[in-house]
This record gives structure tokens, C-alpha cells and sequence, in this order.
């Protein structure tokens, strides 16, 4: 009663023990931007951790099928690595048989399959749970399959049917985190530089994929398993810290917004009155259904260029360090760690990309554009890696690098800005209970295409990888074409209000639009 931890008597909330932990400490109350701070770090953490964990499989699949994609007729590269303990130079069975490619695109696509159908109902649930609890729950969930992946190695267990199944599972699991992280974010920050911040924040995906990669990497020498249970304990841990210490919303701490917050998404004079951030009295309204979450304007073109742009993304997430151990560079080949640490320049890229197409879309106030122009540009990156790629290391690092940059930018821009804004929607009249399920939408069925992709170049590539490179390019055409409505709207309004302000003015003041 009147104690610290209840600054604000009249409303319903119990906050997080690490919360109430370092406000003991600190003897005061966090305020709202320490709050906005600790949002920002812990999910970047816990969805770090979750790509972390996703990276492993792609870095550990050469040592699983060392002698695969024979009809590439490249020398024995694996020769460079006898003597290295842990190389496993003869594959790990059954994924060291001539269909072994084949076996990891399917493992993948299990896991991507399950992933994306579970996304639609994490998003459901996002929306009527507690958030805290679900993202604790997928982490501990994810870090237990990720490590059980890795016994397989100590087990000495060769069934495919034990790493298929262990796989989907994580997918189950690793669906939870996404559409609550955003929504989180979402509840604690406004439209106004949404795009800049949440391309920043974004670079989590990179960053995991990094860290996955050079942990991944370092612990092949010791035997495979490690590379899978070390990362499945760090989300394990992470997990706990989200449980410990991350406020969901304003609303669940007590946490006062400040008035340029408080009246966000929008300025006064567009259209939108309600704020992004509602007091407790907004409880009574009813979490957004599946179906009217579809009928949002923008939500189904996002969701259909994402199918295309994570099929693009995905393919480079999981195989990308697999082609470079099968693709000589200067003529010769490299090992399995030394290519696993190599495509983390494709994630470096990622990180710039998301920043930049997150600043410009703010800049212009255009996520449609901005999407679509770098989705159009990723067709010659694409084109020129796969042609240039192999004529020296230099080279290879540049054209990776810019390649991520373009691949990975319009993939952050709209599974983070751009699900938060339609999540928000004025259609929406303040209703903020539809975030996680937009989010889930649009990034669930970006998921079925980050399946097909993965799963399709695990079949193409035993033929060749041109085929596969052809295959990434369309998509991303494909991906820049749906949004060409969405585009020709942005345009059109850009032309419009240049007019307006070219014209004749008035001293009155700015009227709301109707």
C-alpha cells in the first residue's frame, strides 16, 4: 500500500521481479525512456538468441554432408580439413548418403513449415496472453530441442526421423518469439521515427545470426553437438532474463508515456486522434480477429512480398554458408568453419540494410517505396555475386556485403516497421490488441516462403547453383512487383502534397482530415 512499487494506486498492474528488483535498488520509480531502454535491449537480446539458434543448422550442414553436390564436379575440398579434429570428414549418417542435400532441405523446411503455422496462432495468442509469459515459454522451449538437436551427436543416433521431428518441435517453439517481440516494441513506441529505430533494433537478426555462426564455428572442433547445445542454452538463459525483467507494456508497470508519445502515431492533422498508447480504460476492447486482421489495408501485399523476400533471405540464412565451402574462391576451397565465418558478412550487410532502408523510409515517409526499390536492386546483386563472387576473397566479402544490405533491408523494414504501423492502423481506431496478430500475419506467411526457399535450393543445387541464383532473382522481382499498387499510392500522395505546398497558401490554421 503506497509502497515504491505502487506509484500509481488506481491502476491495475504487477510489474516484473527484476523490475521491482532495481527499483528497490535505485529506491524511485524507472521512468518511461529507462523502461523504453530496457524494451529495447531485452527483446534484441531474445530474438538474437533466437537466430542464433536458427544459424546453427546452416553452418553444421557441411559437416553433416561433407561430400555432397558431386555433380558440381569440384575437387575434394574436404581434404583441406583431415587432420583437424572434429571435421568429420566422412558426414554423419544418413545425411552423408548421395541424397544427404536432400535430407537437410527437407529438415528444413519441416522446421520452417511448422514455424510459420505456428506463427499464425502465437499471433492469436500474443494478443490475449501475457507476453512475458509466451516469450519465456517459446525460449526455454526453443533452447530444449536446439541442445536435444545436439545429443543426437553423443547418442551416436543416425534416425532421420529423431532430427525431423526434434526440429519441427523448435519451430513450434521459435514461432512465439517474433510476433511478441514487436508487439512489445510496438506498445512502447510511437510512429515518429518508427522506421530509424526499429531498423536499428532490427540488427538483431544479424547480430544472431553472427554470433550463431562464430559460435557454431568454433565448437565444430570439438564435435558437432556442442555447436547446438551451447546456443540452446544461451536462449535458455536469455529466456529467464525476459521472464525477470520485461515490461510488456506501459499499462503493466504503471509507466506514465510523455505527452509527444502519448498522441502518437500521428501528428495532429492526419486522420488519426487516438493514441498509439492507451490507459488502462482501453482493456475492454476485443483482441482484432484473424480474418478483419487481413482486411487492413497494406497487410496483404506486405504479407505476399515478404512470402518472396524471406525466400530469398531464408535461402541465404541456411545454404549460404554451405556454398561457399562448395564454391572455390581463387581456386581453392575453404573449410567448413572458415566459410560459416565468412558469410557473417552477409549479416554485417543485413545490419546496414535494415538501418538504412528504416531511415529512408522515415525520411520519406514511404515503406511501400523504399521496399520495392530494394527488392528491385537485390536482382543485380544477386546476379553479380554469383557471376564475380569466386574471382578473389576481396571481391567475394564486397558482393556479399552489399548483397546483404539489399536482401536483408525490405526483409527488417517489414516484419518491424512496417507490421508495427499496419498493427496500428487508423481502421483500427485506436484498438492496439491487434499488433501481435498483424505481425504474425504478415511474418507468417514470409515464413512459408523462407520454407520453399531452403527446401527448393536443397534440390536445385545437386544440379546447380546458377538454377538456384536464377530462382532468388525472380523472387525478388516477384516480391518488388506486389507492392507496386501500394507504390503507385505513395507516388501519387507524394505528387499530390507537392502540389499543395507549390500552390497558393492560407494563413488558416491545418484541419484534420476526414
Amino acid at each position: 500500500m503506497g509502497s515504491m512499487f505502487e506509484p500509481l494506486p488506481a491502476t491495475n498492474y504487477r510489474k516484473p521481479l527484476g523490475i521491482r528488483f532495481i527499483e528497490h535498488i535505485k529506491q524511485k520509480t524507472l521512468s518511461y525512456k529507462t523502461y523504453q531502454a530496457i524494451v529495447l535491449i531485452v527483446t534484441f537480446c531474445a530474438y538474437a538468441s533466437y537466430h542464433a539458434t536458427r544459424k546453427t543448422t546452416s553452418v553444421v550442414k557441411s559437416a553433416l554432408d561433407p561430400e555432397s553436390d558431386v555433380s558440381l564436379k569440384f575437387s575434394p575440398w574436404w581434404r583441406k580439413n583431415l587432420g583437424r579434429p572434429g571435421s568429420l570428414g566422412s558426414g554423419w549418417a544418413p545425411f552423408n548418403r548421395s541424397d544427404g542435400t536432400s535430407l537437410l532441405g527437407e529438415i528444413d523446411v519441416a522446421f520452417l513449415g511448422v514455424y510459420s503455422f505456428g506463427m499464425y496462432f502465437s499471433g492469436h495468442l500474443g494478443d490475449r496472453l501475457n507476453l512475458r509469459i509466451l516469450l519465456t515459454v517459446g525460449m526455454v522451449g526453443t533452447g530444449l530441442f536446439t541442445a536435444m538437436y545436439g545429443v543426437g551427436y553423443w547418442a551416436n543416433i543416425h534416425m532421420f526421423s529423431y532430427f525431423l521431428i526434434d526440429q519441427m518441435l523448435a519451430g513450434l517453439f521459435q514461432s512465439t518469439g517474433w510476433p511478441s517481440v514487436v508487439a512489445v516494441v510496438g506498445n512502447w513506441f510511437g510512429k515518429s521515427k518508427r522506421g530509424l529505430i526499429m531498423g536499428i533494433w532490427n540488427a538483431h537478426t544479424s547480430v544472431g545470426n553472427i554470433v550463431g555462426s562464430l559460435v557454431a564455428s568454433s565448437l565444430l572442433a570439438y564435435g558437432w553437438g556442442w555447436s547446438f547445445v551451447v546456443p540452446g542454452l544461451m536462449i535458455a538463459f536469455v529466456g529467464l532474463v525476459v521472464f525477470l525483467v520485461l515490461p510488456v507494456s506501459p499499462e503493466s508497470v504503471g509507466a506514465v508515456a510523455e505527452e509527444d508519445q502519448v498522441h502518437s502515431p500521428r501528428k495532429y492533422g492526419e486522420g488519426v486522434t487516438e493514441p498509439l498508447l492507451q490507459s488502462d480504460t482501453e482493456d475492454h476492447k476485443k483482441a482484432v480477429g484473424f480474418i478483419e486482421a487481413w482486411k487492413i489495408p497494406g497487410v496483404a501485399p506486405f504479407a505476399l512480398c515478404l512470402f518472396f523476400a524471406k525466400l530469398v533471405a531464408y535461402t541465404f540464412l541456411y545454404w549460404l554458408p554451405f556454398y561457399i565451402s562448395h564454391t572455390a574462391i581463387e581456386g581453392k576451397y575453404l573449410s567448413n568453419a572458415t566459410s560459416g565465418n565468412l558469410s557473417t558478412i552477409f549479416d554485417v550487410g543485413g545490419v546496414v540494410g535494415g538501418i538504412l532502408a528504416g531511415h529512408i523510409s522515415d525520411r520519406l515517409n514511404a515503406r511501400a517505396i523504399t521496399a520495392a526499390s530494394f527488392m528491385y536492386c537485390a536482382i543485380p546483386a544477386l546476379f553479380f555475386y554469383r557471376s564475380y563472387g569466386s574471382v578473389s576473397l576481396p571481391v567475394n566479402i564486397l558482393l556479399m556485403f552489399i548483397t546483404g544490405i539489399f536482401v536483408n533491408g525490405p526483409y527488417a523494414l517489414i516484419t518491424t516497421a512496417v507490421s508495427a504501423d499496419l498493427g496500428t492502423h487508423s481502421s483500427l481506431k485506436g484498438n492496439s490488441k491487434a499488433l501481435a496478430t498483424v505481425t504474425a500475419i504478415i511474418d507468417g506467411t514470409g515464413s512459408v516462403g523462407a520454407a520453399i526457399g531452403p527446401l527448393l535450393t536443397g534440390y536445385i543445387s545437386a544440379k546447380s547453383w546458377s538454377a538456384v541464383f536464377t530462382m532468388l532473382m525472380a523472387s525478388a522481382l516477384v516480391a518488388g512487383l506486389l507492392l507496386t499498387r501500394l507504390v503507385v499510392a505513395e507516388v501519387a500522395a507524394k505528387i499530390a502534397e507537392a502540389s499543395r505546398q507549390g500552390g497558393p497558401t492560407s494563413v488558416s490554421p491545418p484541419q484534420p482530415e476526414v
